[in-house]
């Protein structure tokens, strides 16, 4: 799954892709981004093109593709290069607000698949699992949003599923 947080934590566009995402992340962003910038009636959950830079992890490195997605996309991308790359000049200070942004990605993962159990479900077919996804991600954006009303932080669900 090929998820897009926004800087309130909330969940804005996701997409399903067969497959481990290590191994694929140039075709998964170039259909995420083209999504994004047109959507498609039948793949609504792509989301929209956002007014801030993606930030993005090390899989979607390469200079020619965050050239190419800007282009035709309109995707602005912020992606650390990886640590034996010729080109790994990004200062330590950068690097650590990269890392920061990645954990409030790696945050609302965890909330999907841990605390609302996404990682035990076994659908028997495709529709059930985005059936599944669609109740998690709307559980999630709800609890945020919920949390925000009553002062508490964004990611803070145990109180709240604790009713």
């Amino acid at each position: 799954m090929l998820t897009a947080v926004d800087p309130s934590e909330a969940i804005t566009g996701r997409l399903l892709f067969r497959g481990r995402l290590h191994r694929r992340c140039q075709q998964m962003g170039e259909t995420f981004f083209a999504l994004r910038a047109r959507p498609s009636p039948r793949l609504r959950t792509a989301g929209s093109v956002p007014s801030a830079p993606y930030v993005l992890h090390k899989g979607f490195e390469g200079a020619d593709n965050h050239r190419r997605w800007l282009e035709c996309c309109g995707a602005r991308l912020i992606c650390p290069p990886k640590r034996n790359a010729a080109r790994n000049v990004w200062p330590k200070r950068l690097r650590r607000w990269v890392a920061g942004i990645r954990r409030i990605v790696e945050g609302v993962y965890d909330e999907l698949f841990n605390t609302f159990g996404l990682w035990r479900e076994r659908p028997h077919e495709l529709s059930g699992l985005r059936a599944r996804l669609v109740a998690r991600v709307a559980l999630h954006n709800f609890c945020n949003w919920l949390n925000e009303q009553v002062g508490l932080p964004r990611l803070a669900f145990a109180d709240l599923l604790g009713w």
